[in-house]
């Protein structure tokens, strides 16, 4: 593989010292590091150790290169990846809401790079919802995030948020240039995903929707978008943040969404219905707030349902040769057996079948499930959504 520039970005953590090793990891594979340092990794390893084994000094404050009054611009962007490793709590949290208040971070806003962070902390902290939340919005932007690993940590505990081994780390970086490499694949290709949940009214203030939080759909646009696609994203209410690039598309209820994706069928290439659509919607709902005790009170009590329009089928139905259509089959017990029919009666190319209830599936940051093909079936273990997402992406490819 070609040598590439790696900027190492080295938080103050324990683990830091796991750095140099890092360093030299890198270094084996032929690839140039420069190394950027907050203040506070300063006290666990000096920035002497980095410089001696990079031949490059190692950064720490803006106003320390002469040579060059802007560096976070220039280490911004003259590096092929911005590898921050370990990456702290208080590091991530800084990404994630934007703050800029060091030279690590300042690069950060400024890297027009790729991004990669390999959190380290005590497990109580790397399971921390705020840490958790930050990790999944900085995925949601991009960032490329190295789960942390387990086992007997530096204060006693024992569990997750432990620093990965040097080795795993610089595999990570290779496998993603790899990736890289392949990435634009998707080049030219128009990408139509939906997500979320629909919602489907009853009066002027109550509803009917499903657990859908629209995390894997957001996940398969950042991805798609990753890989040089131009990305419609219809969406139903969710509390994401659309990726950069993608054209959003907000509807509400099942017939909005087909009306949004009908629409724009035509002229997309692949179509990947990752919304969870209500099946049923009320006949007849209010336009004004059914007041207990009025005439209307027995409306709640008796709701009749219709049948919604089924977004998939009807996308199906009308694919021509050479788009591709994916669809989703959430199911709570024979996952694969009602994929398989949903693939043969939904005129699907690909379905992504996947166990909900009971804590999966809907809401979480991670998924399990099977890609489900005319070619057989390819079952994969839990993993986070953005990695799903380019499992996926890399079966569609193969059409």
């Amino acid at each position: 593989m070609t040598a590439k520039r790696i900027l190492l970005g080295i938080s103050g953590g324990i683990a830091a010292y796991k750095g140099a090793e890092v360093l030299r990891a890198l270094q084996k594979r032929g690839h140039e590091v420069q190394v950027v340092m907050t203040q506070n990794a300063t006290e666990f390893v000096s920035p002497l150790t980095f410089a001696a084994l990079s031949h490059r000094e190692a950064l720490v404050e803006e106003f320390d290169c002469p040579g060059d009054p802007i560096p976070h611009i220039t280490l911004g962007q003259g590096c092929d990846l911005f590898l921050i490793a370990p990456a702290t709590a208080n590091v991530i949290g800084k990404m994630a809401a934007g703050i800029a208040d060091d030279l690590l971070t300042s690069t950060f806003i400024a890297c027009t790079a790729p991004v990669m962070v390999s959190p380290a902390m005590n497990v109580h902290m790397y399971e921390n919802a705020a840490v958790q939340e930050n990790l999944e919005t900085l995925r949601r932007r991009g960032v490329q995030v190295i789960d942390a690993a387990s086992g007997y940590q530096a204060c006693g505990d024992v569990g997750a948020g432990r620093f990965p081994e040097p080795e795993a780390i610089a595999e990570a970086v290779e496998e993603f240039f790899a990736r890289s490499a392949s990435a634009g694949c998707l080049a030219g290709k128009r990408v139509l995903i939906t997500a979320g949940p629909t919602v489907e009214p009853i009066d002027a203030v109550r509803f009917i929707s499903n657990y859908s939080s629209g995390k894997m759909g957001y996940a398969l646009a950042a991805e798609a978008l990753a890989r040089g696609a131009e990305v419609t994203l219809v969406s139903g209410p969710v509390a994401l943040e659309a990726p950069a690039g993608a054209q959003l598309v907000s509807v509400k209820t099942a017939r909005e969404m087909l009306a949004a994706c009908e629409e724009r069928f035509g002229d997309a290439n692949i179509f990947i219905a990752s919304a969870a659509v209500a099946d049923f919607r009320p006949e007849d709902p209010i336009d004004r707030k059914i007041k207990k005790g009025s005439a209307d009170e027995g409306r709640l009590k008796e709701i009749r349902f219709v049948e919604n329009p089924d977004i998939l089928a009807t996308m199906g139905a009308a694919k021509a040769p050479g788009q591709v259509v994916v669809g989703f089959a959430a199911e709570t017990d024979n996952v694969i057996e009602y994929g398989q029919g949903k693939l043969a009666s939904k005129q699907a190319d690909l379905i992504v079948a996947n166990q909900v209830g009971g804590g999966k599936g809907f809401g979480t940051d991670d998924n399990q499930a099977a890609l489900i093909t005319a070619s057989g079936v390819r079952s994969l273990p839990l993993m986070p959504k953005s990695q799903l997402a380019s499992e996926i992406l890399d079966e569609i490819e193969k059409f």
